[in-house]
């Protein structure tokens, strides 16, 4: 575990969303958000690459109730390293509705892992997305640490999620299949819009996606600059929904660190995904059932 702490001197003001035009089924899961401070409580691990939200747990809930989504899955920011405090914090906090996606390094001890789970964590997060100088994000942990983690996560209960670049999944998928770990790819598997739905790269990550090999998650706004209609997104999209929805989640991304004033309105993800999901029961296995079984959120509702 990380020792430093760092209270940042500037912060960035999340845009907070407007109610979508289409109501969500009940249950509904947000699958990927962030939460950020209150600094004083929980200062950053390491100094952050970006100016980091103001973001506390009650913003949070704030967010997902004026969109109607019952339930959340945070996923911890590289900036609070392998320290979970402030996510473990929202979980707690939420009555049994949201759920983490933590980050840790080879030599976390198991009992940690168990400890997390039972707070609430249900994966771990791998990076090996590099920042605009060629660097690591500071915090972040890669595929390394997994493989040698692999063990004590399938004890613990944990998946493991990967942010990476479409390219590097057929190199990296054969050896994670090895290790029997579920897992979800962050943002579309991070394609390449430009490259077209045949590109290589996407489609050996369909071909997993229609194995069952992977999950992937919804979120539009990373990896297409089309905001708000994100046309150039759909065919990729629709691709997605077709190959597998029992292994799709959908998220946010909120409150889209990085991103200034081309942060999207979550509202109008939400009704950009409806939209783009016609079917009925199709939206209610991606947003409900699906992060039900996957998180473990209870069946009643909690």
């Amino acid at each position: 575990m990380t020792t430093s702490s760092f209270i940042p001197t500037e912060t960035e003001t999340p845009r907070m969303p407007t109610a979508p035009r289409t109501s969500l089924p009940a249950q509904a899961c947000d699958s990927h958000a962030h939460v950020f401070g209150p600094y004083a409580a929980f200062p950053l691990s390491t100094a952050s690459n970006y100016p980091p939200p103001l973001a506390p747990a009650e913003l949070h809930a704030q967010m997902l109730a004026t969109v109607g989504a019952s339930r959340g899955v945070l996923v911890q920011p590289a900036p609070y390293g392998s320290d979970p405090a402030c996510m473990l914090a929202a979980i707690a906090a939420s009555a049994g509705q949201v759920r983490g996606i933590a980050v840790a390094s080879a030599d976390t001890p198991l009992a940690t892992l168990q400890a997390w789970h039972a707070g609430g964590i249900r994966g771990l997060r791998f990076v090996e997305m590099l920042t605009p100088a060629g660097d690591r994000f500071a915090g972040s942990v890669g595929v390394d640490d997994l493989l040698q983690l692999a063990p004590a996560m399938r004890e613990a209960g944990l998946h493991a999620q990967l942010w990476a670049p479409c390219e590097a999944y057929a190199q990296l998928l054969p050896q994670l299949r090895a290790t029997g770990l579920t897992l979800v790819l962050d943002h579309m598997a991070c394609l390449k819009v430009e490259r077209g739905v045949d590109d290589p790269a996407f489609q050996t990550v369909l071909a997993a996606l229609r194995d069952g090999d992977v999950w992937v998650k919804l979120s539009v706004c990373r990896v297409s600059g089309a905001a708000p209609a994100y046309a150039d997104l759909k065919p990729f999209h629709d691709a997605l929904v077709a190959a597998n929805p029992a292994h799709l989640l959908w998220g946010s991304d909120w409150p889209h660190v990085r991103m200034g004033e081309k942060a999207p309105d979550v509202g109008a993800l939400i009704d950009l995904f409806q939209q783009w999901v016609p079917d009925a029961a199709v939206r209610q296995q991606i947003l409900v059932d699906n992060p039900q079984t996957l998180y473990g959120f209870d069946q009643a509702g909690r």
